[in-house]
């Protein structure tokens, strides 16, 4: 039983041992891409058989609950949608595909961990395998026209990455002095006693701020657009995605051990969550590469989620996972029609996307659920999310905080619904028409009915939420 525990990581881990072995052979790319693959879908079913396994191992630092096998859930999946749909992986050198897969399911096995762990250092060790691993991912990229934009958006990413690593060491090294114990579960009672004092709120704000960096949240974003840019597409398509999974995995575990009441912070996350909305929103309409309005897309949305971190309450995580998990399958679907109207790894501006409509059917209508839902446009989950989150934080007051995120709402739909509009209205000749595979055809429809089923008939996934919340609200 205490196998079952660890089953989902112990199989990624060995998948990961194998591709190792594989990488130091020559030409071994398609080999390698079909056992990341078999390895992700593996993965998902195996996370699925314990998906109500209970216990902790390693002396207790690593936690296995509905919490954790939630968000587990939700990385597995992620990263199978990425391997799955972008299985010719053309921005990437046929020399150094291995590679690729092999730091690929590492980053996964790390964000993994990360949503187990209950004590600080185990957390920093997993977060870490996760991101130095994706540090790697982005300047793998193949030289695009001589210009190695790969490499300086890498060294961007690595520089604010360890800076924002040692704020985040700092901030435990307060919780550690003020608590004398780096377990979670033992923070809490002590924590709840000295929550007001300015040490304390420094020490979690500095934690929280690692964790807003993965996430893209402003003042720690940065690096988003540029990554998103000058990374290979199928890099983008991971690191937009499922690391956000675990950072509001994170952000709940934080934040469930606070008492708010009286203190400053609620007032500042809910700025920071406003000034990424207006941010990301007002750059992302003048962006031309897709990529880079997403980049910038993320950045709204990372505010957007943080009202439901913000308003320090079961039923606000709650909404705050129904959300991310929204949005996980909104930004898969748009990055799989990036990915696949690319023809050679390269950059889709917006009218790339010219007549796709008539070159590729199934394409143009999962870009349109796609940014339709990212918009917020009912029936799709965009829609019910931002719902939630808008009246979770209105019952606790935050009244203002609403509006303005409502005026965001309203500017973004402008230029993700100028995306459909080329890929539906603009002409489609002089350009190619493109074959959409089977699998990625598959992977399609079922991220457009989960975009459409999460939206129509959110209570599944809003209890399955709740009962995961519950977890971690008394465990902690």
């Amino acid at each position: 039983m205490k196998l079952m525990l660890f089953a989902p990581e112990l199989l990624v881990l060995i998948g990961c041992l194998i591709i190792f072995m594989v990488s130091l052979g020559k030409g071994n790319g398609r080999t390698a891409r079909n056992l990341a693959a078999t390895i992700a879908v593996l993965n998902v079913i195996v996370t699925l058989l314990c998906f109500f396994q209970d216990g902790a191992l390693f002396y207790k630092v690593y936690q296995i609950d509905l919490f954790s096998q939630l968000f587990k859930l939700l990385i597995a999946f992620g990263l199978a949608a990425v391997i799955l749909f972008s299985k010719e992986l053309k921005g990437i050198s046929e020399d150094v595909r291995p590679e690729y897969y092999l730091f690929l399911l590492l980053s996964a096995l790390g964000l993994m961990m990360v949503v187990s762990s209950v004590e600080l250092l185990t957390l920093f060790i997993a977060l870490e395998l996760s991101s130095f691993s994706l540090y790697l991912l982005v300047p793998m990229r193949e030289d695009s026209g001589g210009l190695r934009t790969q490499m300086e958006c890498a060294a961007k990413y690595i520089l604010f990455g360890v800076v924002v690593t040692g704020i985040m060491l700092f901030g435990m090294s307060y919780l550690f002095g003020l608590t004398g114990t780096t377990y979670l579960g033992a923070l809490l009672p002590k924590l709840h006693l000295i929550a007001s004092q300015p040490v304390a709120v420094v020490g979690i704000l500095m934690v929280m701020a690692g964790f807003a960096f993965k996430l893209g949240l402003f003042p720690f974003h940065f690096w988003v657009p540029d990554v998103y840019q000058g990374a290979s597409n199928e890099t983008t398509a991971f690191v937009a995605s499922v690391p956000k999974v675990a950072a509001i995995a994170l952000m709940i575990r934080i934040a469930s051990l606070m008492v708010p009441e009286g203190s400053s912070v609620p007032v500042f996350i809910g700025v920071m969550a406003i000034a990424s909305m207006f941010y990301g929103n007002l750059l992302a309409l003048v962006q031309t590469d897709v990529k880079r309005m997403l980049g910038f897309s993320g950045i709204a949305h990372a505010g957007y989620v943080m009202l439901g971190i913000l308003v320090f309450r079961e039923t606000g995580y709650s909404n705050a996972i129904f959300y991310i998990t929204g949005y996980l399958v909104m930004n898969l679907a748009c990055f799989l029609v990036i990915c696949n109207v690319s023809t050679a790894g390269e950059n889709v501006t917006i009218n790339d996307l010219s007549g796709l409509h008539k070159r590729a059917p199934v394409l143009a209508v999962t870009l349109l659920v796609g940014m339709f839902a990212l918009a917020g446009i009912p029936p799709f989950v965009g829609f019910m999310g931002k719902f939630m989150l808008l009246s979770g934080a209105l019952s606790q007051g935050y009244l203002v905080f609403v509006i303005l995120a409502a005026i965001n709402t309203a500017i973004s739909i402008y230029y993700y619904l100028s995306v459909v509009r080329v890929a539906f209205t603009a002409s489609a000749e002089k350009r190619n028409s493109i074959e959409v595979g089977l699998i990625t055809k598959t992977v399609s429809v079922a991220l457009m009915v989960i975009i459409i089923v999460m939206g129509v008939v959110p209570s599944t996934v809003l209890e399955m939420a709740a009962q995961a919340v519950k977890t971690i609200m008394i465990t902690s």
